[in-house]
């Protein structure tokens, strides 16, 4: 088998370790690009969001690649996506490529599924090194995860522009080449030091901004356009609502044991959206609220175009704005979104938080 799937920030490379472990080939997807992008929206139907756009025009250029076989998620709930899997497997097999499709379905709807599709993955690997392998390559994106996070809190500080993302981007580089769960976790310390010893503005004035919406388009960078390292510097230290290890341990692990995940979120958002409506739109109403409780400057939402669970959030979150006093600003992003655009929201957003901490900090002191 010539295996492919989706790309989604930096961890195409530790799946590839892992499935070549097993015996497969892997076709690893390239990062999106405007030709990715175009190649979606030339075969997807007009409805279907940015993130279907960008994952089928991935498929179309693994399978180009060589790969004869996709590994993609399934969901379940309100939203759209759990139909995309199958709807991109029609299209694909409809404009003329032969291959197979693995869909993963949440643990709680399909755990036989699960195993049977890891089964046919693993091609009778024991048990023991199929459990060792998941467990390396959950310590390599907990990792990844870890040097996000610190890249997102140092980067608006950093004295030489740029130097974070580089020294993050080297850092990963170190993970990917790791074989081991032991020298995941004596890379630790050496890429948290790596980090630490990158020169910082500590009189600098900065903000802190959460951001919120739908996962693909939080994630993923090239969806997004890169706004976490635009925003960083422009002065502004990140908390991104979700990260990969705690989407997956509320949503597949606690999900497989029917335990609900992130309750202090939902219940925030209980005032305002009670009840869970389909993607992320409930947790973005949350999060918005407890970043306004932790004292946060502001808030961004990023949701895909024609996204109904996030425009029901963007319509709650005018109001939670209004009541909490923290601004919020709203993308909705297409393959029509332009990053000067966006660029000069962002710098007159953080133009007006900067402005408010200031004049905050005056009136307090």
């Amino acid at each position: 088998m010539k295996i492919a799937y989706p790309y989604l920030g930096p961890t195409p490379l530790p799946f590839k370790s892992m499935l070549e472990t097993f015996g497969n080939e892997v076709v690893v997807p390239p990062r999106p690009s405007k030709r990715t992008l175009d190649i979606g929206v030339k075969h997807a139907p007009e409805f279907a969001c940015l993130p279907f756009k960008i994952v089928l025009g991935t498929f179309i250029e693994c399978l180009e690649m060589g790969a004869d076989t996709l590994i993609t998620s399934g969901g379940v709930g309100p939203c759209r996506a759990g139909q995309y899997a199958p709807l991109q497997e029609k299209i694909l097999k409809d404009i003329g490529y032969d291959f197979d499709m693995l869909i993963f379905e949440p643990p709680s709807k399909d755990l036989k599924g699960i195993i049977k599709n890891v089964r046919y993955l693993s091609k009778g690997t024991p048990g023991l090194v199929i459990f060792r392998q998941i467990q390396l390559l959950w310590q390599k994106i907990k990792l990844l995860d870890d040097l996000e996070r610190k890249s997102h809190q140092i980067r608006a500080r950093e004295v030489e522009k740029g130097k974070t993302s580089d020294v993050y981007k080297d850092q990963i580089n170190k993970v990917f080449e790791a074989n081991s769960v032991r020298e995941v976790n004596l890379l630790k310390k050496e890429t948290m030091e790596e980090m630490d010893s990158i020169p910082l503005d500590l009189d600098r004035t900065v903000v802190k901004v959460g951001i919120v919406g739908e996962i693909y388009v939080v994630l993923e960078p090239a969806s997004n356009l890169e706004i976490e390292e635009s925003l960083g510097e422009m002065g502004a230290v990140i908390d991104r609502s979700m990260f990969i290890t705690g989407w997956t341990k509320s949503n597949a692990i606690l999900d497989a044991v029917h335990m609900a995940g992130e309750a202090d979120i939902k219940k925030a958002a209980e005032p305002y959206l009670p009840e869970m409506i389909g993607g992320h739109g409930q947790d973005s109403v949350g999060h918005t609220i407890l970043y306004a409780e932790q004292d946060f400057d502001g808030v961004i939402q990023l949701a895909p175009f024609t996204c109904i669970p996030e425009i029901v959030a963007k319509s709650i979150l005018t109001k939670i704005s209004a009541e909490y006093d923290i601004p919020v600003l709203t993308f909705f992003l297409d393959e029509q979104t332009g990053k000067a655009g966006m660029q000069t929201r962002l710098e007159a957003f953080v133009d007006l938080l900067i402005r408010k901490r200031e004049k905050k900090e005056a009136a307090a002191g």
